[in-house]
């Protein structure tokens, strides 16, 4: 289990740090196109899981520093969250928490850094992101 949790923990950074990449040229207009079977889905391109993004896409809670995500999924040993993270949007990973199947809910509190850090710059335009075990990497822009 430990080696599984690594394998995800490190594939889900270079996901992350992928969807930074090409977030934010799906979310410059309709000019942009989303291939179908790609690897990191949003509400606005759910791709081949039309219908999923209801418990899939992580909402964000912003208040001060403090940044709420949530998924609104089941959690069974089948089918649960695996994994949310922050990223900033330079790939920078701001926060990350690890799911089991026994847990009672996909929530997670991240602290975001104070504004005198050498990272503020880097913390206004945010990515939240939550893994899937069975419907993959689902991503949701946000501003702190």
């Amino acid at each position: 289990m430990s080696n599984r949790r690594t394998f995800l923990k490190s594939s889900l950074a270079v996901a992350a740090g992928f969807a930074v990449g090409h977030i934010s040229s799906v979310s410059a207009g309709p000019t942009c196109s989303y291939p179908k079977g790609g690897i990191v889905y949003t509400k606005q391109n759910p791709g081949k899981w039309s219908g999923k993004t209801g418990g899939h896409v992580p909402n964000v809670k912003v208040e001060g520093n403090t940044v709420t995500v949530t998924t609104t999924h089941g959690m069974s040993e089948a089918h649960y969250i695996v994994r949310h993270t922050i990223v900033s949007k330079c790939g920078k990973v701001l926060g990350e928490k690890t799911f089991s199947p026994s847990d009672a809910e996909a929530k997670s509190v991240f602290d975001l850094p104070d504004t005198s850090s050498k990272y503020a710059w880097d913390t206004t335009k945010l990515y939240a992101t939550s893994f899937c075990n069975k419907h993959d990497l689902w991503v949701a822009e946000f501003e702190a």
